[in-house]
């Protein structure tokens, strides 16, 4: 007669099989923890962040306004018509473009290029993140103010060294052709540092085995920054890219202070087109729905970046 024989198993090995099977088991209470961890966040997201952009979504459609109380009439997708026909926000639109036309190529490329020789140079690192940082930390207020004087006609720095070597004293700030450019340059110098540091810390992710066997094989500095450099920061480009025209898109302090939208419109934000309409217009309910458009396009843009980085993942 043949025997059978049964092994049983051991609490040690039950145990192995059950967290492979199912995974380590979570300790009770943790999740309690957590949720209360993140509480105050989410009731505070909730509050200033969430809840405001519904109401101001729901106020698009009523013909809200400041000297009324509540919500107004229903007007339905009329300030939306009535924005999408305007001219003065089609204007406004136009002008943040054209702002963040010319603020994001330099502060790309010289947020690179500052990096790369700031990645040289290893015993004054310390100092080039110091120097080009400072200005981004710096109150819009405060940047506005210092580059007011350094415009002001006859009594500016800069106006003093145009004139000084014997060119036309320019007006900034008071011509609508140089009136953009002036705060595009204020701008590269205000928010470059941001820009930089990111840069500088994608260069130091990078192994340092590329460049010393690159250099073993003969290759040439340049060579290196086009052939390793520039393919393993893809990544961190496309960010600071979209990043940048986010932050472009959404300017307007230092145009509020520095020339409050002109001259003669020329230098209007769409956010202060959306802060005229609402707080000098007391239209509320069209800034809403002018604010939702805006909004549709920086979405946009935040999608554009979203599939470029999708892109750029490994495939498994």
């Amino acid at each position: 007669m043949a025997s059978t024989e049964t092994t049983a198993a051991t609490p040690t090995q039950e145990s192995a099989d059950e967290t492979t099977a199912s995974g380590p088991r979570r300790m009770p209470g943790h999740g309690r923890s957590a949720w209360a961890f993140l509480a105050p966040f989410l009731v505070l997201y909730l509050l200033f962040i969430i809840g405001p952009a519904l109401y101001g979504l729901v106020m698009s459609f009523f013909d809200t306004s400041l000297v009324k109380p509540g919500l107004g009439g229903f007007a339905g997708f009329d300030n939306y018509a009535e924005a999408l026909s305007s001219g003065d926000f089609w204007s406004a639109l136009w002008h943040t473009l054209w702002f963040t036309i010319l603020t994001t190529p330099p502060l790309v490329a010289l947020g690179l290029l500052f990096a790369l020789l700031a990645e040289r140079a290893r015993r004054t690192r310390w100092f080039f993140r110091l120097a080009f940082f400072l200005p981004y930390v710096l109150p819009s207020a405060v940047v506005a103010l210092i580059w007011i004087w350094l415009y002001t006609p006859a009594l500016g720095l800069i106006n003093r060294t145009v004139t000084w070597f014997g060119f036309t004293e320019p007006n900034w700030l008071g011509d609508p052709g140089l009136a953009m450019v002036s705060l595009a340059i204020t701008t590269v110098w205000w928010t470059l540092g941001f820009n930089f540091v990111l840069y500088l810390a994608g260069l130091q992710d990078i192994p340092r085995d590329l460049y010393e066997a690159s250099a073993i094989d003969g290759a040439s500095p340049w060579q290196q920054v086009r052939s390793i450099t520039l393919p393993l920061l893809a990544r961190t480009t496309s960010l600071v890219v979209v990043l940048q025209i986010i932050a472009s898109l959404k300017v307007f302090d230092q145009m509020y202070i520095m020339t409050s939208g002109g001259p003669n419109f020329s230098t209007r934000s769409a956010l202060q087109y959306i802060y005229d309409a609402g707080f000098t217009d007391f239209r509320t309910g069209y800034a809403a729905a002018a604010s939702t458009l805006f909004f549709l396009v920086v979405l946009a843009v935040s999608a554009v970046w979203l599939a470029m980085t999708r892109r750029q993942e490994p495939e498994l």
